[in-house]
């Protein structure tokens, strides 16, 4: 993979264009809804939805360059919160459309469903990203101010808005050598409660996007602490502000590759099974499928990582695409190895989940009508997506099968090895579950459990070390609290299967608790306990369990994770005492509130003591003793008595609890792979980079 830097701009003609003017823009219906329930639109006004706002607009910039009309597309961070989005595309059409007897510009700003998305001639997109044309005036609503400059015909046209009220008509302000739409919003800090935007997550999305649109030069920049105005004529001399000499975090993609590309990217930490990732592009299958594009490659590893767009939106949630690429990857493999005779008859077939194990696969779908499960477009819908992805990749795959032997027989013998792998799992799972059913379902002997036995009221805190543990069964509420100590560091199951790891009595211990079983036969029905809590030591060793740990739910209890199960317990750092008053500070930031600008010799640090306390214990002394803050730095869970541990950080009352959520599932999975895989310089390298934010306990 590599990126390569764009310095010239340059304008990508297309006999496409014609035609396309405000009879292109359809409408069916106002805009009031959005700022009552703007969840329904962006699906949460949390940060989420805060950047799926930038998404929006740039979909629409995107589509533009998907559709052959713009080669080039840049995405800006602006200071006071602004977003820009510039295109060289056709430029949003200005003129007067019939139906709203206002400038299509304005149409497609203020309206709901109003856009190039709707008309089935040639004027329109014949592939959009934007299904119900809602996007770009939903941001335009949820936007204090919004500003929009089209270059179109050789003159540039400008409109600002307010909460998605226009201020005043289109402006025409003169000539322009440009052609294109640049898109202005700052989003409304009375919609969105936090306004910060993630750098790293706006480069992962739009660096995905820039592999999905061949030859599109994407530039993004971080110019928020530059001198940069929202108002200066920067947009008549320069359209790109990239092109300015600024000092200022910028990245520019541009992929030839495309899906290949991606897989590639994805399998840079991973050690490849078969040389040469398979390939296949195929355009204009039938009216319903413009295009079907699958790319994918088998690394040793057990888990598997499939993503999925259709009109170049991610699906993560899968849909019918997947459904037909699984189908027809099963079939495929298991002709071929029986044809070949290389699949055992011991074996047996493979089956869907075998033929999984390993993959890096990318499925991408591009279809003129298209329909997905929600706004947010998570999971598509499309039954025609199924049978044309069938079809191709497993056409075009049996082909690469039969021109590469030696990968087949790689890809071969890794399914087989899963396959194998699969039967000594389901063993170990069925003893595992058989041991409790013959015990009636007893359960560890190291676990605490609760009276309750509704989930919903129970919590199992699991616990590192004997000690903790100790304190923390006598500091629970015996009802609702359940305690399972942990001895030591469990097993890294990053590259373990599940009989190797239930094998091992702490996570097998850990698995009956649950009540779940795991992997094929995991029934989230059956979770034991709606507060699973990790407490772990605020010290290295505690981080390394608790990281393991969440390796172990990531790969395994995914589930638990998604539903909002799991938590990590943030014990004191600090007791505070001062004569017979207590404090329990979490911060380091806390601890000074407490203790503030005092001096330090009225600061006693556990184990300090002043030479007049050491020599006499007067009455005197014992009132300058108790005007003194006294600190107690807790290294570990084990360091509190039963009543601390209990009131710091198992009480619901006064405990501070971290839910775990995975706001980006495949930038986790990649960070479990360095972090925990094999790669030994990847993860040096991740380390070396990531220092600067490490809160170390030293």
């Amino acid at each position: 993979m590599s990126a390569k830097k764009s310095t010239k701009t340059t304008t990508k003609k297309s006999t496409k264009s014609k035609g396309y003017d405000a009879s292109s823009i359809s409408v069916l219906e106002g805009l009031d809804p959005v700022r009552k329930r703007p969840g329904m639109y962006i699906g949460t006004t949390g940060l989420e939805g805060l950047h799926h706002m930038i998404w929006e607009i740039f979909d629409n910039a995107r589509d533009e360059a998907m559709g052959g009309f713009a080669n080039r597309v840049e995405v800006t961070l602006l200071p006071d919160n602004y977003i820009r989005v510039v295109d060289n595309g056709r430029g949003i059409p200005v003129d007067i459309h019939k139906q709203t007897k206002v400038s299509a510009l304005e149409t497609i700003m203020c309206t709901l469903h109003a856009g190039g998305k709707f008309g089935g001639d040639e004027s329109g997109y014949k592939v959009s990203g934007g299904l119900h044309g809602v996007g770009v005036s939903v941001v335009n609503a949820l936007s204090t101010h919004t500003r929009v400059d089209v270059h179109k015909d050789g003159f540039q046209y400008m409109q600002e808005y307010n909460i998605g009220v226009a201020k005043a008509k289109v402006k025409k302000l003169g000539k322009t050598k440009f052609q294109g739409s640049i898109v202005n919003f700052q989003a409304d800090p009375t919609i969105f409660p936090v306004i910060e935007y993630d750098w790293k997550k706006i480069v992962t999305h739009l660096r995905q996007q820039a592999y999905l649109v061949k030859e599109m030069h994407l530039t993004v920049v971080d110019a928020r602490e530059s001198e940069v105005k929202l108002d200066t004529k920067t947009l008549e001399s320069e359209v790109y502000i990239a092109d300015m000499k600024l000092e200022v975090p910028k990245m520019t993609f541009y992929f030839e590759g495309g899906l290949r590309s991606l897989v590639a990217f994805n399998n840079q930490h991973q050690k490849p099974v078969h040389k040469n990732i398979f390939y296949v592009e195929k355009t204009d299958i039938d009216e319903n499928v413009l295009a079907v594009e699958v790319s994918l490659q088998y690394v040793d590893d057990i888990s598997a990582r499939i993503s999925a767009f259709a009109n170049n939106i991610y699906n993560p949630e899968h849909g019918t695409h997947i459904t037909g690429f699984k189908t027809a990857l099963t079939r495929t493999l298991n002709n071929y190895g029986k044809k070949n005779n290389l699949i055992k008859e011991k074996d047996g077939a493979f089956t869907g989940e075998d033929v999984l194990e390993g993959i890096t696969a990318v499925v991408s779908v591009k279809m003129p009508e298209i329909q997905f499960e929600g706004q947010t477009k998570g999971k598509l819908g499309s039954v025609e997506a199924r049978g044309a992805v069938e079809s191709v990749f497993g056409e075009a795959f049996n082909m690469f099968l039969e021109e590469n032997p030696d990968d087949a027989k790689a890809i071969i013998n890794k399914v087989a090895i899963a396959v194998r792998a699969r039967k000594a799992a389901k063993a170990a799972k069925d003893s595992v579950l058989r041991k409790g059913a013959l015990e009636g379902m007893s359960l560890p002997g190291k676990l605490a459990d609760c009276q309750s036995k509704s989930a919903a009221d129970s919590e199992l805190f699991i616990v590192e070390g004997d000690s903790a543990g100790g304190s923390a069964k006598m500091g629970r509420n015996r009802k609702t609290q359940a305690i399972l100590p942990l001895r030591g560091k469990i097993l890294n199951v990053e590259r373990a299967r599940i009989d190797k790891m239930l094998a091992s009595e702490q996570i097998k211990n850990l698995v009956i608790a649950l009540g779940t079983a795991i992997g094929d036969v995991f029934d989230v029905s059956k979770l034991r306990y709606h507060k699973i809590i990790i407490a772990t030591d605020a010290d290295v060793d505690g981080a390394h369990i608790r990281t393991l740990l969440l390796t172990l739910f990531f790969r395994y209890f995914r589930q638990l994770i998604d539903e909002g199960y799991l938590y990590i317990a943030q014990p004191p750092l600090y007791k505070i005492q001062k004569g017979k008053e207590i404090w329990y500070a979490y911060t380091d930031q806390e601890k000074f509130e407490i203790v503030g600008e005092e001096d330090p010799a009225a600061v006693v640090e556990e184990g300090e003591e002043s030479e007049e306390e050491t020599e006499t214990e007067d009455e005197a002394d014992t009132i300058a003793k108790k005007s003194k803050y006294r600190v107690q730095r807790y290294k570990g869970l084990g360091e509190m008595n039963a009543e601390e541990l209990g009131e710091t950080t198992m009480d619901p009352e006064h405990r501070v609890l971290k839910l775990v959520t995975i706001e980006d599932a495949q930038e986790a999975d990649k960070v479990f792979d360095i972090l925990m895989g094999t790669d030994v310089p990847s993860r040096k390298s991740f380390i070396q980079s990531n220092a600067q934010h490490a809160n170390l306990d030293i």
